[in-house]
């Protein structure tokens, strides 16, 4: 699926007038209102705004946990039903990082068992030998196999969820505050993680944060979000540089901290 005739790029993430709700009757929240951005194939695209903006709504919407939405959806160039539950195929090519690593692994499960069970349901072959080389790609080994998630670290538990998504082999990633809960040296570790493995991968990213240093660092292009809907689109150079048009992304540079520094330990993409 192709955006236009001056940009050649293929476009894997297609997102045109979405809205999303929850609740129903009076209760009834639009939380997300007439969004619309396209992600190219092995871009990083980042989402940034303040708490309850809709960031992490429209991810969850793609991940298909939120189903009450409207507009038009694609993925990989094949459209996707707001009446219908993503099929298993849809699970494979999109998968989801969450912000807090403990409440997105079983704490009962070990890592062998929470890396291995969806590549069981989906019938793939070599599980072990694709448990050790995700966890060796994330860094941790396989003396990390047998472990549960409350031996690991902050980091260590999200590097579990990274491997977790990757065993899967998905062509999308949907990262939702995936450092947010780490301290500045082990997110910049993380971070610097997801970069080598979209290098090595190809893998497209959508990354949502609130820390515009962040998402200036690992995107290419930034949709800024006020209030459900985006206020602003701009490569993510613009930012470091402070070059930006509406108010409330120039109100997000003012907060955060300067915006030509990088977290600690970052390395230059």
């Amino acid at each position: 699926m192709k955006p236009n005739e001056e940009d050649p790029r293929e476009v894997a993430l297609h997102c045109h007038h979405v809205d999303v709700f929850y609740g129903q009757g009076a209760r009834r929240n639009h939380a997300v209102r007439d969004v619309s951005f396209q992600v190219y194939r092995g871009e990083t695209f980042g989402l940034v705004g303040g708490s309850g903006c809709g960031k992490s709504t429209i991810l969850r919407m793609l991940a298909g946990l939120d189903g009450d939405w409207r507009g038009e959806v694609a993925v990989l160039g094949q459209a996707r039903s707001a009446r219908e539950k993503p099929p298993a195929a849809y699970r494979l090519q999109v998968q989801m990082i969450f912000q807090d690593p403990f409440g997105s692994l079983h704490p009962r499960h070990t890592i062998d068992r929470s890396l291995s069970e969806a590549m069981h349901v989906h019938g793939f072959d070599r599980i072990e030998q694709r448990v050790l080389a995700a966890l060796d790609r994330v860094g941790l080994g396989r003396s990390f196999r047998f472990r549960f998630p409350h031996q690991l670290s902050g980091g260590q538990r999200q590097r579990v969820a990274i491997a977790r998504a990757l065993v899967l082999e998905p062509q999308i990633l949907l990262l939702d505050e995936p450092t947010s809960s780490l301290d500045a040296s082990i997110q910049a570790e993380v971070l610097n993680l997801l970069m080598d493995v979209r290098r090595d991968l190809g893998t497209t990213f959508l990354f949502v944060s609130h820390d515009l240093g962040v998402i200036a660092h690992m995107c290419e292009r930034v949709a800024v979000m006020q209030q459900g809907a985006i206020v602003e689109t701009l490569p993510a150079a613009r930012i470091t540089s402070g070059d930006v048009a509406h108010p409330y992304t120039r109100e997000l540079l003012a907060n955060c901290f300067p915006h030509h520094a990088a977290p600690v330990g970052l390395e230059t993409p």
